[in-house]
């Protein structure tokens, strides 16, 4: 490449640049603006009980929702308005609290990964397995499992408090609390990343799609013997029922699991690769990709409630009570 045509990509580059750091200066503010109300109301909702859904089901719906709302606080309002905003957060260079904000940022976000899978677990094994779902799909179990991988996503994650030192440096990049250079680039540190972005997010993409494929097989299976069931019979029967309830579940547990994979993709593979540049691996990678998967990742925790409105009818009636309540109040206060 002649030096004209190196000055003429690195000024497109910078154009590029800018025009993305202009598009998260809006979008950002916006993101958090919605989301951080729309997972508030959805914990609400979900916990009154009146949407439909069995309490087991509940509880990991109210868990993930949470978890996304504390990704929210710690990655997008605590981590990317300061990166954006640069000039309006310096006072956080002097707080030397960043090490411990890392490990609450990764523990949350794991969580909010991993609850998604043990969702996935728990409606595979009410559908597909018939003898295990009164043992498993209780209220109580949903509590046991989703306390252990919160125990283990915290622990998992305190090895952060020590990789990183406890200032910010605010720079425009995937980490940014301020680590030696020297380990950040050495084969221990560079190790434990890759096995922190195989355990998160790519062993629950594979998780989520086997179990998704072993789930799609056994309603396949399931119908064909319902079809022949109903050719030997007249009329409604209990199967039809339960059978809705399953088409209700299944709708639900595919949308958050392709919506979860799917605006989780970029961000995963440009993270690995922004490692397997840092050991030695020549891999380009646009500026632009890498704040894609960013703005794609953290829309990932606004998303479900659109998905609880879009596929369950009483969650969204009782959005539109949540909603319309502050109105209601106000015509009934002027009416006395």
């Amino acid at each position: 490449m002649s030096l004209i045509d190196f000055i003429a990509s690195y000024n497109e580059d910078m154009r590029i640049k800018r025009i993305f750091q202009n598009i998260e200066k809006i979008y950002y503010p916006f993101l958090a603006a919605v989301s951080v109300p729309l997972n508030l109301l959805t914990i609400v909702i979900l916990s009154r009980g009146k949407c439909g859904i069995s309490k087991c089901v509940t509880r990991y719906l109210v868990a993930m929702a949470t978890a996304d709302l504390l990704v929210i606080i710690l990655d997008l309002i605590s981590r990317h308005f300061p990166i954006v905003y640069y000039e309006h957060f310096l006072f956080l260079m002097s707080i030397p609290v960043c090490n411990i904000h890392m490990a609450l940022l990764y523990a949350a976000t794991d969580c909010s990964v991993w609850f998604t899978v043990t969702f996935t677990f728990d409606r595979f094994v009410a559908i597909c397995c018939h003898k295990l779902k009164t043992k498993f799909c209780t209220m109580k179990r949903a509590t046991l499992v989703l306390a252990t991988v919160t125990v283990l996503s915290c622990l998992k994650n305190i090895v952060w408090y020590f990789m990183y030192l406890g200032h910010y440096r605010l720079l425009n990049n995937p980490v940014f609390c301020a680590a030696d250079l020297t380990d950040s680039n050495s084969e221990l540190w560079g190790t434990i990343e890759i096995i922190h972005y195989i355990l998160t997010p790519c062993v629950p993409f594979v998780l989520i799609l086997l179990l998704n494929a072993l789930t799609v097989r056994h309603i396949l299976v399931a119908s064909r013997a319902r079809r022949r069931l109903q050719g030997h019979s007249s009329g409604k029967s209990h199967r039809d029922s339960e059978m809705e309830s399953r088409r209700k579940s299944i709708i639900l547990l595919f949308v958050i699991s392709g919506n979860f994979i799917l605006l989780w993709s970029l961000f995963t593979a440009v993270s690995i690769c922004n490692r397997m540049s840092e050991l030695g691996y020549v891999i380009y990678r646009p500026y632009f990709v890498q704040e894609m998967g960013f703005m794609l990742q953290l829309l990932s925790c606004c998303t479900n409630t659109g998905i609880y409105a879009v596929t369950q009818t009483k969650f969204r009636e009782q959005l539109m009570n949540v909603v319309k309540y502050p109105f209601t109040l106000i015509v009934t206060f002027n009416k006395q």
